[in-house]
């Protein structure tokens, strides 16, 4: 798992049939510190209901397409949970 803060939102009019309806955020991956990481943004599915500007968790790879409800969908990087505080 990941840490990261959500910058935007990613609009497809046009997206594989196992995607519709799901929400696509960019998310910038960032330190414990909070501060950014030096790393490219991802583009991730949010199945949480996270928005712009939330600290979020997430997860790349194969347990992305876990926290999917279509196993089958095209994913590799979901949203899983959204970051209250962190000590």
């Amino acid at each position: 798992m990941e840490m990261g803060i959500v910058v935007g939102r990613v609009t497809a009019t046009r997206k594989d049939e196992r995607l519709v309806g799901t929400k696509l955020l960019v998310t910038q991956p960032i330190g414990l510190d909070g501060a950014p990481l030096d790393s490219q943004p991802v583009i991730t599915v949010d199945t949480v209901g996270a928005g712009i500007g939330e600290k979020v968790i997430f997860v790349k790879g194969s347990m992305a397409s876990r926290a999917m409800q279509n196993k089958d969908a095209p994913v590799d990087a979901a949203i899983v949970g959204i970051i209250d505080s962190l000590e």
